[in-house]
């Protein structure tokens, strides 16, 4: 599959000439040794799996739930279409879960009838139109895991019905792709972060951005756009870059580093638990 998609992908083909052979020498020697043998940690560290944005994203939630004593957690994909990367989270959440004892409920959001027609220009019509990215949503269905739901319509009445009953505390929202291209879509889709109950959330969902990387993608239109009306209508939710995860990753070219976001929740019951107090050493003493 991977050599399928390098075939028929530019992008795939980008990601290797711009990103992977621009990395160290000794880093691209060491991740052969991974990709031989390694870990699923490892070859995540590494980059070393299809779509390592969804693999960063489901390891890094099921970190956060295993710390927080949960069982499971929720990630989503907004913007199926033919299904291809809802497809990979599932098989990735699969792994995630035998290397962390972690369960994933995954859920795919998409109108089931390809892209609406922009309203103007905050939906970048230059890049998309009425009817892009259709769905074949049975053969998508036959291939889907007990785990996965395919939840089709608008999102200004799925993701509400999501969040009244489907959403709660044993599996709290981990992760979140938002590949909806337009900017009236992504702005109804973050309704999923604002439910008032923040036990539906783990304590900082990671967030993935798929359509702010061209140049003429900007903070007046599309994602970004939505993200900051969401940060300018929530006081206790808000969205903002992972600063400095390029320094934590060994694999620093890397473009999708800059796509993700953490939600942050000021009311989340992690911030007013009690602990120890803590010390500082200090060597002149």
């Amino acid at each position: 599959m991977l050599l399928r998609k390098i075939r028929h992908q530019k992008s795939a083909r980008y990601r290797i000439l711009r990103e992977r052979l621009t990395e160290p020498m000794h880093l691209n020697f060491a991740a052969l040794a991974v990709a031989l043998g390694g870990s699923l940690r490892a070859r995540i560290d590494f980059d070393i799996v299809q779509r390592p944005h969804y693999a960063y994203g489901l390891l890094a939630a099921a970190d956060q739930a295993a710390e927080q004593g949960l069982k499971a957690f929720t990630a989503v994909e907004f913007g199926v279409a033919a299904g291809e990367g809802l497809l990979n989270l599932c098989s990735i959440a699969k792994r995630v879960e035998q290397a962390t004892g972690i369960a994933v409920k995954i859920a795919g959001f998409d109108s089931g009838c390809g892209m609406p027609p922009p309203i103007d220009y905050r939906d970048h019509p230059e890049e998309f139109q009425f009817g892009d990215f259709p769905m074949d949503h049975d053969r998508l269905r036959a291939q889907l895991p007990s785990n996965c739901q395919l939840v089709l319509g608008a999102v200004n009445q799925t993701v509400p019905n999501f969040l009244a009953h489907r959403l709660d505390a044993e599996a709290p929202l981990g992760f979140a792709a938002f590949d909806l291209d337009y900017y009236t879509s992504t702005r109804e889709a973050l309704a999923l972060l604002a439910d008032p109950d923040p036990s539906k959330y783990v304590f900082l969902p990671l967030l993935y951005f798929d359509d702010i990387v061209l140049p003429n993608y900007n903070g007046w239109a599309g994602e970004l756009l939505a993200v900051h009306e969401f940060n300018h209508c929530h006081e206790l939710r808000k969205i903002e870059a992972y600063r400095f995860l390029r320094s934590r990753r060994i694999m620093k070219n890397a473009r999708w580093i800059d796509q993700i976001y953490l939600l942050h929740l000021f009311d989340h019951p992690r911030l007013k638990r009690r602990r120890e107090i803590r010390t500082m050493p200090n060597v002149y003493f």
